[in-house]
This record gives C-alpha cells, sequence and structure tokens, in this order.
C-alpha cells in the first residue's frame, strides 16, 4: 500500500519537473532567437542546444515513468 502512495507523489513530482522543463526550453528558445539576432555563434548554439535537451527530457521523463509504473502494476 505504501508503493502505490510513494508513486502517486512521484508521479506530482515528475509533472513539476515536466512543467519546469517546459519552461526552461520556452526561455532557451527566447535566448536562442534574441543572440540569432546578435549574431553571436557560440551562444546561439548553446541555446538551442539546451532548449533541444530541455524539451526533450520534458517529454520523455513522463514517458518513461509510466512505463514503470504499468510494469510494477502488472507484477
Amino acid at each position: 500500500m505504501a508503493n502505490v502512495e510513494l508513486m502517486g507523489t512521484t508521479g506530482k513530482w515528475i509533472g513539476l519537473l515536466s512543467i519546469i522543463l517546459f519552461i526552461l526550453c520556452f526561455y532557451f528558445t527566447l535566448t536562442f532567437f534574441q543572440h540569432l539576432h546578435i549574431e553571436d555563434e557560440r551562444i546561439t548554439r548553446q541555446s538551442k542546444i539546451a532548449a533541444t535537451l530541455c524539451i526533450a527530457l520534458a517529454l520523455i521523463i513522463p514517458v518513461v515513468y509510466n512505463f514503470y509504473i504499468y510494469n510494477e502494476m502488472m507484477k
């Protein structure tokens, strides 16, 4: 019973982490466009990588967690 309650709490933290990563992705995307306008190639590349990484993590972490929960429930 304690495992089910812990999984629910963890799910809330995963959702919060996903929201934070989406916000960071939006921030790095705006930073990318700002530095693209300034023509600073190094920071433009870093902002693009950071935005891509944030959106990838924001989408992948909940999926992996849900697969983990599904496998635990099927045992």
